[in-house]
């Protein structure tokens, strides 16, 4: 059968309107179109989404309780939170699952915020639950929290900027005027292009005290005041002043936090009731459940989730004979029952994103409150003033009311009224329609000379409002009582309590790891084998795979490390407990699966470290050896992987863990050996090193093995020591031959 060719482009018939557009597409660079199409959506994100300005909130939040305040819900019933959503959308065109997942942040019920801006009724879900989902927005309820009073206190005297919303109906605010720095107070998260923001919260009546006592002394300690964050979902911050000082001079850090727990002593439980606010109730569970299924945490005989209505509760039932407080050490080490909340202080500000720290964030909304402060004081002074004027313009009609009458009955047409007005009483047109609009009944001397005392009262309060606009110290002051105001209606004790970083007993898990001796075997194809001396007593002989063999064996500890050289220039350390315990008749571990060694790459020797007080004696097979200290392969961090272990220029042949001085024996391919003094060789510092000759080798020929005197079993020692090095060494004699008289041992 012939087979079927496909056509070429070329044979295929061509649409025209196809070929229309070919003609059309325009070669573009790649910087042209990142700069008109790729950075407006990034600035949109970031100016209109991600990142919170200095009111403490992001467009969609300001936008949800803007729309609430509007709908009467700061003194009204609460409503349905579906009405809510649908209200919003006239802001916020994102979506109800979006405006609702909004609503339930800011909730009373959910938890997130230490100072909740949402009244909520119904389930709202929780911080720190993954899987506890909150109701549709049909089954709930909401309202606004009695603290929002202050989040738009005066937003009518034109404290901030209005400006349309996405289709020009309706008006927006484009911040909230709050009346506390809330940009503190709550927590808040925002993913954007290129950057993001995380602001951890702090306690309201430490932020509103610290900005009472900046706002009086520019150089207060706010560490005096403020002296660690706070979270909703309470447990402790583990206190490093250098850390914490940090945060608060450059806006990026880490706070560590651990959960709070007490011990049930008649029952032999731990309960958990606050935990970090970085992780949920199921990831401790999961991690808890992995731990016990692979045998690390052996104290526990259950965990449950005994969260209810009265709040968050983990238990867990212990096994006899456990110390709670031990536990408890191990379990922060290794689960999130103590996690770290990254801060990252990324702040909009006049449309510019900044990483500021907590005082320069004081310093910006001190900055910016002063401003909404004045506009609000100069919106009352130009109304009062305005009514002063209408006022003066009522005063001199006090003088002749029968005269005033007497014009607005004589004038002909009603559009003659406010100018003869104004001409008969030298007036202007906005005091003379405010006279002529005075009704009937009230043209009567009492109510004339009731509105003209108002007079001089209102002219003290102008006098006033003045002094105060040309006043930094009163504007200060008037935002400071209401600091203590707030401080005084709305009482917020501390969440998250404060442990000092010295206090506190970190697990180590050396100090728990049940420690035996145990006999190490590493065979020359790469398997290693961990058995108990009993183990080994009873059992039979070493079991190999075919055309393998041993390379080593020696005593150590289950506690210890090991060091594992490879053919690649490369140190893999590895812990003693970390192998299972197996029988001679094992194959044992494979040691590059084990260890994710490189493809192709093999151990060559193996290690026992101890405390890394030794020194080590690498020979290359071009003659030369390197004394290297053994502290040189010691990281504090917990590192598996040391890379340029040693120098690449020869292949290595012998490593010998050198513990005191003695004597070493090195052997040839030529069938030559010298035995010489390990004090002849001077330490290095440098892994790189080759060393110092030891010995001299003809062309074509290379070390065969190094060991020390007392493992060659060499018979004929003295025909083969030299006092120096490098030496060329002398030949083999047949007794002194052994197959086994040199050994990888170490």
């Amino acid at each position: 059968m012939p087979k079927k060719t496909r056509p070429t482009d070329s044979a295929r018939p061509v649409d025209p309107a196809v070929e229309g557009l070919r003609a059309e597409i325009v070669e573009q660079p790649i910087t042209e179109t990142l700069e008109s199409n790729y950075m407006p959506y990034a600035m949109s994100v970031i100016l209109s989404r991600a990142i919170p300005e200095i009111d403490g909130f992001k467009p969609s939040q300001r936008k949800l309780l803007y729309t609430m305040y509007k709908m009467n819900l700061l003194t009204g019933a609460r409503t349905k939170s579906a009405n809510i959503v649908g209200q919003t959308m006239r802001l916020n065109p994102h979506g109800d699952a979006a405006i609702y997942e909004t609503m339930v942040r800011l909730s009373k019920g959910y938890d997130a915020l230490l100072t909740p801006f949402v009244d909520s009724k119904g389930n709202f879900g929780k911080v720190y639950s993954r899987d506890m989902a909150y109701a549709a927005s049909r089954y709930t309820e909401a309202k606004l929290s009695a603290i929002c009073a202050e989040l738009f206190r005066d937003i009518g005297s034109d404290t901030v900027d209005f400006t349309d919303n996405y289709d020009g109906s309706m008006q927006e605010p484009t911040l909230l005027p709050t009346a506390f720095p809330n940009v503190l107070v709550s927590a808040n998260l925002g993913i954007a292009v290129g950057m993001a923001s995380q602001v951890c919260g702090f306690n309201l009546a430490e932020v509103c005290e610290t900005a009472i006592q900046l706002l009086n002394d520019p150089n207060h300690n706010i560490m005096s005041t403020i002296p660690a964050p706070d979270f909703p979902t309470g447990g402790e911050i583990i206190y490093d002043a250098a850390d914490m000082r940090s945060i608060y001079e450059c806006g990026r850090g880490g706070v560590k936090l651990r959960a709070r727990w007490r011990y049930v002593n008649h029952n032999n439980l731990i309960e958990i009731y606050e935990i970090p606010y970085t992780t949920t109730t199921e990831a401790i569970m999961d991690k808890v459940s992995e731990l016990v299924k692979a045998g690390r945490v052996k104290e526990i005989a259950d965990m449950r989730d005994e969260t209810d209505l009265k709040g968050l509760k983990l238990t867990i039932d212990l096994r006899r004979g456990v110390d709670p407080e031990k536990l408890m050490q191990k379990l922060f080490k290794m689960t999130p029952l103590q996690d770290t909340f990254s801060c990252n202080f990324n702040i909009l500000i006049a449309g510019m994103p900044r990483v500021m720290g907590v005082r320069e964030i004081f310093d910006e909304w001190i900055a910016w409150r002063v401003d909404c402060v004045k506009r609000r004081v100069y919106y009352d002074l130009t109304k009062k003033r305005e009514k002063l004027h209408l006022l003066n313009g009522l005063k001199k009609i006090l003088l002749d009311i029968d005269r005033a009458i007497a014009i607005i009955r004589n004038t002909e047409h009603e559009a003659d009224v406010v100018p003869n007005l104004m001409i008969g009483f030298g007036i202007d047109q906005i005091q003379a329609e405010y006279v002529a609009e005075i009704r009937l009944r009230n043209i009567n001397r009492e109510y004339i000379l009731k509105r003209v005392e108002e007079t001089a009262a209102l002219e003290a309060e102008i006098a006033d409002l003045e002094d105060t606009l040309g006043s930094s110290r009163r504007i200060r002051k008037l935002i400071s009582d209401e600091l203590k105001q707030i401080i005084k209606k709305y009482p917020a004790e501390r969440k998250t309590g404060i442990v000092y970083a010295h206090e506190v007993e970190e697990f180590s898990e050396e100090l728990h790891v049940e420690d035996y001796t145990v006999n190490l075997f590493l065979s020359q194809g790469g398997y290693f084998k961990k058995i108990t001396p009993l183990s080994l007593r009873m059992g039979g002989e070493q079991k190999y795979k075919e055309g393998d063999g041993p390379s080593q064996s020696f005593e150590a500890q289950n506690a210890g490390e090991l060091l594992f050289f490879t053919d690649r220039q490369q140190v893999y350390k590895a812990r003693v407990r970390d192998f299972e315990d197996t029988k001679a008749s094992a194959l044992g571990s494979y040691l590059p699966a084990a260890l994710g060694l490189d493809e192709e790459e093999s151990v060559l020797t193996m290690l026992d470290p101890g405390d890394y007080s030794g020194q080590i004696l690498l020979f290359f097979a071009n003659g030369k050896c390197a004394r290297l200290e053994l502290s040189a392969y010691s990281t504090k961090s917990n590192r598996k992987k040391l890379t340029g272990a040693y120098s690449d220029k020869s292949p290595l042949v012998s490593i010998l863990q050198l513990k005191k001085e003695g004597e070493v024996a090195v052997t040839s391919t030529e069938g030559r050996a010298i035995i010489f003094s390990t004090a002849l060789l001077s330490p290095k510092t440098s892994r790189s090193t080759q060393g110092v000759g030891v010995m001299n080798l003809k062309v074509k020929y290379s070390v065969e093995k190094a060991a020390f005197l007392a493992e060659a079993k060499i018979k004929n020692a003295a025909r083969y020591r030299v006092r120096s090095v490098p030496a060329a060494g002398a030949l083999l004699r047949p007794e002194d031959r052994g197959e086994e008289q040199l050994t990888m041992n170490s």
